[in-house]
């Protein structure tokens, strides 16, 4: 039974560490324009391969570094019947879902980080990474109010499994009940519950600009 609770004073004394997702939570995504951008390149059933809830492996491959970009591209060229397609039409498919980052994301880090110590954990890739920071110059700034931040396919690990989540605690000698985890995606929640991560699930569409939410709203672990 997942205990929810609202209790702001509480709350704000008894954590130390929060655990932010990116694409979602701070970097705004749209993940059908992928969808559709891959339909149109004659992707077959796109929609049974990648989605926020659930993907192929050939995804969770990129995402942990497993495979190269040179490799994505061409599984994505196998489920094409006529896969006669540049690196650059596939590229630009898959970073469609990048919307791009809100000044007021960048000023709630900037605020939470001189009361909490700050990590990201983001599920990402070869190419959106170098993409997002191509987009936005502001980036590099956003990076630099977190402790560390952690991308999956740098570390080979990936959400939602406990282990990644235990990792960041592990590396950085954090408590797990002391720590907060904000990410958009249910089953990344579930994975941080497992770790012992209390946990908030942003459901809005958009970047979290309003972290009273995160802090009046969040989920224990059992």
């Amino acid at each position: 039974m997942i205990e929810r609770i609202s209790i702001f004073k509480i709350m704000g004394k008894q954590f130390r560490n929060i655990i932010l997702d990116l694409g979602g939570v701070l970097f705004d995504v749209d993940y059908h324009r992928t969808l559709d951008d891959f339909r149109v390149l004659g992707v077959q059933n796109i929609d049974e391969k990648y989605s926020k809830l659930s993907q192929n492996h050939v995804f969770d491959d990129l995402e942990t570094g497993k495979i190269s970009q040179m490799q994505f591209r061409d599984q994505v060229r196998s489920w094409i019947p006529e896969p006669d397609l540049s690196d650059d039409m596939i590229d630009d498919a898959w970073n469609a879902m990048l919307i791009g980052l809100q000044e007021e994301a960048i000023r709630m880090v900037e605020s939470l980080s001189k009361e909490y110590r700050l990590f990201l954990l983001s599920n990402t890739n070869a190419f959106h990474l170098p993409k997002l920071k191509e987009m936005e110059a502001s980036f590099d700034r956003l990076e630099a109010l977190f402790e560390c931040c952690y991308y999956s396919h740098q570390i080979g690990r990936r959400k939602p499994h406990p282990s990644t989540f235990t990792y960041v605690l592990e590396e950085n000698g954090l408590k797990a009940g002391e720590s907060l985890f904000v990410d958009d995606s249910p089953q990344h929640i579930e994975g941080a519950l497992k770790a012992g991560i209390p946990s908030f699930h942003h459901k809005d569409e958009g970047p979290l600009i309003a972290f009273d939410k995160a802090l009046q709203e969040y989920r224990l672990p059992t």
